[in-house]
């Protein structure tokens, strides 16, 4: 039986201060994705590294939020960090932009074998649930690539947080595992919903109408995956294995919606990799034995994703050209985002029994002023999504099933899901293109 006042975690227990300062020039740090980001942990690193003037310092995460802007990801501190995210966002976005931090192109399940094959990690830090009485702390809200860093790190640092729900799975580390404690409780940063916009329901109407009842859905970043969950309520035992575990996911299940009970991997249970959303939200999962978090080794492999008939996976995309190429990263010539788990859910949900891939997208931006269906992606864009991989395209205009069809059907399909304001330009660069 373990306790607070345990001898050994007594002995691991410090301040944020004392835990790092084992680090040294020349090392490399990963810290956890997200909400799992340990603000005391990284505050005492970025003091660290001022106080004696380190230099050669490489740090990696995914989806920097927004108190590392102060810390690691200080302009003070570029010249001594070498900061590189696997997925950017809020917080590193202009500075990816400037050459200040560094985007790591990657499918989110081959992240975790980067850090065990491809990477000597000298620290990880990360925040986690509070241990329980046989050892064990949770990684919580995300396990993604956290769990495996953890395993070959040379050393473990932990920002025990009492607000980190303890979640089971494989998400757990024992404190034997570990090499340092430090107590932080601070809330969790918490992403609301976005305000719906009037194409949200229309698109998710269709989605809904696209899912059969006994389906295993995934929900990408972004508002319009999340927006379809409000149009899912008719619908009976959905079944849940996602990347991102989000706030509608819980109204569905309260709502007894999703039960997991038609899934062919882990009936009844809510397989996730990562979460975000409200405390309420938080609070659900928290000690909820349906609730199972893997490493994205597991839960976004295409193969295992594939092991679940009736597999829906449903993300966002930026633009789409009319070769059917999908953009979810760049956006007006800069990186906005990053691959993440997009591709990984596109290939496992098609090759699933009876499973279909679907990308959402509004058809315009800037109030109707950009059209989002583009002739050509723009020389430097991603293309996320291949060509051969997209299988479903939906607009508030419609949807378009692209598998199977030729260039000029394929251009035709996806000129149809364009607003109208558009379609003739659209029809003129396909001519000249000479796919039409």
């Amino acid at each position: 039986m373990y306790s607070r006042q345990d001898s050994r975690y007594q002995s691991l227990l410090s301040s944020p201060e004392q835990a790092v300062n084992h680090i040294k020039n020349g090392e490399t740090i990963v810290y956890g994705m997200s909400i799992c980001q340990p603000p005391a942990l990284l505050k005492a690193i970025a003091d660290h590294i001022r106080q004696y003037n380190l230099n050669n310092i490489n740090i990696y995460t995914f989806l920097p939020r927004e108190h590392t802007r102060d810390t690691v990801l200080s302009l003070e501190l570029c010249d001594q960090i070498t900061h590189h995210s696997w997925f950017t966002g809020v917080a590193d976005r202009v500075l990816t932009r400037y050459g200040l931090s560094y985007y790591v192109p990657s499918y989110l399940h081959q992240i975790p074998r980067l850090c065990r094959d491809f990477m000597e990690i000298d620290t990880v830090v990360t925040t986690v649930s509070p241990m329980d009485k046989a050892g064990f702390f949770s990684f919580g809200t995300g396990n993604d690539y956290i769990s495996t860093a953890a395993r070959y790190a040379k050393k473990v640092l932990v920002e025990v947080n009492h607000n980190m729900p303890r979640v089971f799975g494989d998400s757990q580390i024992h404190i034997s595992d570990i090499d340092g404690i430090v107590e932080y409780d601070t809330p969790l940063l918490e992403i609301a919903p976005p305000v719906e916009k009037p194409e949200d329901n229309l698109i998710g109407s269709m989605i809904a109408e696209m899912i059969p009842d006994g389906a295993t859905i995934q929900l990408g970043i972004g508002g319009l995956p999340n927006a379809v969950t409000s149009c899912l309520t008719d619908h009976a035992d959905l079944g849940v294995h996602t990347e991102l575990f989000t706030e509608g996911m819980v109204d569905l299940i309260e709502a007894g919606v999703i039960t997991g009970k038609k899934k062919n991997l882990h009936p009844q249970k809510h397989v996730f990799t990562t979460a975000a959303g409200t405390r309420r939200m938080y609070e659900f999962m928290d000690d909820n034995p349906s609730m199972e978090s893997y490493p994205a080794s597991y839960v976004c492999s295409p193969e295992i994703i594939a092991r679940n008939d009736s597999m829906i996976s449903i993300n966002s995309v930026l633009e789409v050209d009319l070769l059917g190429q999908a953009n979810a990263e760049y956006l007006s010539g800069s990186l906005f985002s990053g691959t993440g788990g997009q591709l990984d859910f596109v290939r496992g949900a098609f090759d699933s029994k009876g499973g279909k891939s679907i990308l959402a997208f509004y058809s315009t931006a800037k109030k109707g002023t950009i059209s989002k269906i583009v002739p050509r992606l723009k020389e430097g864009a991603a293309i996320t999504t291949p060509r051969p991989d997209v299988h479903y395209l939906v607009t508030e205009y419609g949807t378009a099933n692209l598998k199977g069809k030729d260039t000029r059907q394929r251009a035709r399909a996806i000129i149809d899901l364009a607003h109208p304001s558009f379609r003739d330009e659209l029809l003129w660069e396909a001519d000249t293109m000479g796919i039409i």
